[in-house]
């Protein structure tokens, strides 16, 4: 007699925990987590949802904010990291993109003559080093702010018919980071080529956020190029324009619905916000860890309004010209399939679901 053969069973994993990161920014998903509907969300099943940013005590496991290898995680953030991650053969997968216009700008010092992207036509720019991080593998991916610099000046180079060989980039060592910095200190690392034009060693500096915003108030510089103007937005692509919500391919597979219902309150986050942008824009105080006025000068021009993800075709070819910047300058280990990256089911069924409970 043969012995008998257990049979495999289709039971999915238990799950009891998710994760949540994100980046110092602007995300409907940090709205819905921030109201408290993305941990009544889950709490329904017993499931508890943590994250990266408001426990401490889950420091070790945040380098997955970088390398998404955590199963139960999702992201929204600076797409240069799931990008990287990616090309490293992360199995993170695409599942939404936001658009938020976030005071991008080339700072100069109030006696400058830059005003327009022409201007910038043999300019010393300041341009931040590359970041030593506890993934070796993972420092190119990392060096957000050369990354973001590159971008935001070719922006405006690309809109003035000039290219990286009509400006001077004089690159600026990274401060080295610290564990017990404060928040608002870290961003500030990003942004150290302010500094430097302070004292007259560049001529022009990249920035982004709320928090360079107030950078650039204390140390009494001002814009002199507003790169959030620029009218097509080919110009204005850079790490956080598109920005990613991206998951573990693992979560797709095994706990479907979840996924589909943190974007459902993720979409009912952006049209809550649509009607209330005082009320985002106290959130967002906390978020970008930028002071009122800064949240106020950053994000502008009815903001709130267009916080819902999508993936359609023109916020895609956006984020294709993202990644192949990325690749071209170094950033990317290798390139990747990137139509295959891109899991468009989950937002689908969200945004039915969503309308079904309006």
């Amino acid at each position: 007699m043969n012995a008998s053969v257990a049979p495999v069973s289709s039971r999915k994993p238990a799950l009891d925990k998710l994760w949540f990161t994100r980046c110092p920014v602007p995300t409907p998903s940090a709205i819905a987590y921030k109201l408290g509907w993305l941990t009544e969300e889950f709490a329904r099943d017993g499931i508890q949802l943590a994250t990266f940013q408001e426990d401490a005590k889950n420091g070790e496991l945040s380098r997955h904010h970088y390398d998404h290898e955590l199963q139960g995680l999702f992201r929204e953030g600076g797409n240069m990291l799931p990008i990287a991650s990616r090309a490293q053969g992360s199995p993170n997968r695409l599942i939404g993109l936001t658009w938020i216009d976030e005071g991008q700008a080339i700072i100069v010092r109030k006696d400058s003559a830059i005003n327009q992207p022409r201007d910038l036509k043999g300019a010393r720019i300041a341009l931040p080093g590359f970041v030593e991080k506890q993934i070796p593998s993972h420092v190119r991916g990392t060096s957000i702010g050369r990354g973001m610099t590159l971008a935001g000046v070719k922006g405006a180079l690309w809109y003035a018919g000039l290219g990286f060989d009509d400006v001077s980039f004089v690159e600026i060592p990274v401060l080295p980071f610290t564990t017990n910095a404060a928040p608002r200190e870290g961003l500030f690392r990003l942004w150290w080529g302010l500094q430097h034009l302070a004292e007259g060693k560049v001529d022009a500096v990249y920035v982004k956020g709320a928090a360079a915003t107030q950078h650039v108030r204390e140390l009494d510089l001002r814009v002199g190029i507003d790169l959030d103007r620029l009218p097509d937005r080919r110009f204005r692509v850079n790490n956080g324009t598109p920005r990613p919500i991206t998951v573990h391919q693992d979560l797709l597979d095994d706990h479907y619905d979840l996924v589909v219902r943190f974007l459902e309150q993720t979409l009912r986050a952006a049209d809550w916000a649509a009607t209330n942008l005082e009320g985002v824009q106290q959130i967002l105080q906390s978020e970008t860890r930028g002071d009122a006025d800064a949240v106020i000068a950053t994000y502008r021009d009815g903001f709130h309004e267009r916080l819902h993800p999508t993936l359609d075709r023109e916020r895609v070819e956006l984020f294709r010209q993202q990644k192949n910047f990325l690749l071209t300058h170094g950033f990317l280990d290798r390139d990747y399939d990137f139509d295959a990256w891109i899991e468009p089911r989950p937002l689908a069924d969200a945004i039915e679901r969503r309308a079904r409970t309006k």
